[in-house]
């Protein structure tokens, strides 16, 4: 039996309705970096707590390595609500202290950053208890850490930090790091091995999650023990993630020639130009048009009656068939913006003109609508629909649709209010779906669901022919569903044509930007604007005012030494692009010499000569396939470098 710094040992556990594990051996090495999915209820979270010794096995062991410290990221916090941040997430450290320490400085001023000190935690919002409950975790030396969640509440910029932090919190070959999440860049980025906790047994895969997908699409195949929906869902987004946004930060762990082959018989995600012409039938030519839109609220508690600029001179227009998606800080004014385009808010200034044929739906993030169908039971409320709905060419119930988000025939007979969050979110998105609109605005679509049903979700995303408006924290999810990604940015739309990254970039630049300017003494335009909204703002904290300039400088320095280490990655994989040229043709030459050899071979008068020479090319060629194999991980390597 292996052993393992900590692990699991023939482990068994049910819960009164439910076995989650049986017979379960597996374990968490020094330098694994481990992602771990499957679908909800079937023990993510109960795996972390058999880990981190929070729950006891029925049967079997959990053993740990003597001294190993393990932390582990619940996804409800147990903070003191009475206790200040400075107590409950700095546990008292004088600011000097997590000031003169480059990582602790970090985590606080990333994560704390618009946080008081002396709030109470209990003043706190959700994300913001999130942060708090995070920052405690980071501030501390752990063996192992153990997340569950660990991205909710935050927005992309942040969770693109967390993930480069993770990357770089231990060196190559020690720590241990467990995340649960269904965030599937995440994933991809901090994971270099994924488990999948499926009907009691745990599954382990080698690379992340692109590579995960591929083995498991294969197995699939092989095996044929999966079903056939769920085996082409998942196809479909292995294709996405070959020919889409993904492929554009291809890693060497994502074997992308061996993807290729298997999902050569895939067709594309969606047939844009056919849904733009399905949407154009149904929608009419003009479906919303901003023009110059301006909306703003009071400042809470001011005493000079002043406002804040939430949506500034804004104009869009949005099109019939148009898939767009919408990234932006906490409090950028995403929400408003999604109200204003479909109504149910009116600007202060400019206008907003909505078509005649436009049918809008809103999946908001609460779930008002189902809450209150009450008791009534699944099936009850499907037959308040049509009997049949067209999907892809096809009829469907509105049952069999809903079984294609996950529901089998008893979940049919549940009431409503016994449904779990997840069943909640994907009924909601179902009922939106079945009123058949024409304009689709989804915010943070991806609450609740497993990555099974992420999937499942935007399969039946590909195929709804409206204009579609999703804004989401979740990269993988927004890229995957939408044709377009936009920023909300200082209360204006900016495109980004390289999607999310170009969002990452900008926020980047501008953080590097305002950062000279404090070096310099001058205060930031967005900053001083800020200042002048409200009577209340605060002073920077002293420990931060004291440090922005060494790490500005420091700032500086990276960024020069990253340019001319992407300057160098560019000059060397423009040379082994001539290199990869030569060989491919050295390769086809050596085919066709191969070609002629063998037929000479298979001729009944062929002399032992023939068949040397014919083993000679064979070796010949496997040596020039390995060597394009070398240029091919080489140039992947270069490519990430200059991606980064």
């Amino acid at each position: 039996m292996p052993t393992f710094d900590l692990g699991l040992e023939h482990v068994s556990l049910a819960y009164a309705t439910k076995t989650v594990f049986t017979d379960v051996t597996q374990g968490v090495n020094e330098g694994d970096r481990i992602g771990i999915v499957g679908r909800n209820g079937d023990g993510k979270s109960s795996l972390l707590k058999l880990l981190g010794d929070q729950l006891q096995p029925d049967s079997g062991r959990v053993t740990r390595r003597h001294g190993l410290s393990m932390g582990i990221l619940g996804q409800r916090d147990e903070l003191d609500g009475d206790a200040t941040i400075r107590h409950a997430a700095l546990e008292d450290r004088a600011d000097h202290e997590w000031a003169a320490d480059p990582r602790s400085r970090d985590i606080v001023q990333t994560l704390l950053a618009d946080i008081p000190l002396d709030a109470r935690i209990q003043d706190l919002s959700g994300g913001q208890r999130r942060r708090a409950d995070l920052a405690r975790l980071l501030l501390h030396d752990w063996d192992i850490l153990a997340l569950d969640e660990p991205t909710n509440h935050l927005d992309i910029v942040t969770i693109h930090w967390l993930a480069d932090y993770l990357l770089h919190r231990w060196p190559d070959g020690q720590g241990a790091l467990l995340v649960v999440t269904h965030d599937r860049w995440f994933l991809d980025e901090v994971c270099s091995s994924m488990w999948e906790v499926h009907d009691g047994t745990i599954e382990p895969f080698v690379g992340g999650y692109s590579a995960y997908v591929l083995q498991r699409v294969e197995r699939d195949r092989q095996a044929q023990r999966r079903e056939d929906r769920r085996q082409n869902i998942a196809r479909k987004e292995l294709a996405w993630l070959t020919r889409g946004a993904r492929a554009r930060a291809t890693k060497q762990k994502f074997h992308v020639k061996e993807a290729r082959a298997i999902i050569a018989d895939v067709p594309p995600v969606r047939n844009t130009l056919e849904l733009k012409a399905m949407a154009t039938s149904r929608l009419g030519k003009e479906v919303v048009t901003l023009k110059h839109v301006t909306k703003r609220y009071p400042v809470p508690q001011s005493k000079t009656g002043s406002q804040r600029t939430v949506i500034n001179d804004l104009s869009w227009i949005i099109g019939p068939g148009d898939r767009f998606g919408i990234v932006g800080a906490n409090g950028a004014g995403k929400s408003t913006l999604l109200k204003l385009i479909d109504g149910s808010l009116k600007p202060d200034e400019g206008t907003v003109k909505i078509g005649k044929t436009v049918k809008f739906a809103v999946l908001s993030q609460r779930l008002d609508e189902v809450a209150a169908l009450g008791d009534s039971k699944v099936k009850e409320v499907l037959h308040r629909y049509k009997s049949t709905y067209m999907v892809d060419g096809k009829e469907y119930s509105p049952a069999q649709l809903l079984e294609r988000l996950g529901f089998n025939a008893a979940q049919m007979m549940t009431p409503v209010c016994d449904l779990s969050g997840g069943q909640k979110r994907r009924m909601q998105l179902m009922l939106i779906l079945l009123d058949e609109p024409n304009v689709l605005v989804l915010d943070e679509p991806g609450n609740d669901l497993d990555t099974d049903m992420l999937r499942v979700m935007e399969d039946l995303l590909d195929e709804w022919p409206g204009t579609l408006i999703v804004v989401s924290h979740d990269r993988f999810l927004l890229e995957r569903v939408t044709d377009q990604q936009f920023a909300l940015m200082d209360g204006k739309i900016r495109h980004l044509p390289g999607g999310v990254d170009d969002y990452i970039r900008l926020v980047d630049e501008r953080r590097r930007h305002e950062g000279l300017l404090q070096a310099e003494g001058v205060e930031p335009e967005g900053l001083a604007n800020s200042h002048t909204s409200s009577d209340d703002d605060q002073a920077p904290d002293s420990a931060l005012s004291v440090t922005a300039s060494a790490s500005v400088t420091s700032n500086a320095k990276d960024s020069k030494a990253h340019a001319r280490q992407k300057y160098q990655a560019g000059k060397k994989q423009r040379s082994i692009e001539l290199q990869q040229k030569k060989v491919a043709q050295a390769i086809s030459r050596q085919e066709k010499v191969m070609a002629q050899a063998a037929q000479k071979a298979s001729d009944p008068s062929a002399t032992q000569d023939d068949f040397k020479k014919l083993g000679d090319l064979t070796t010949e060629l496997h040596d020039l396939q390995s060597r394009k194999s070398d240029l091919d991980n080489k140039w992947l390597e270069l490519e990430e470098i200059i991606e980064s």
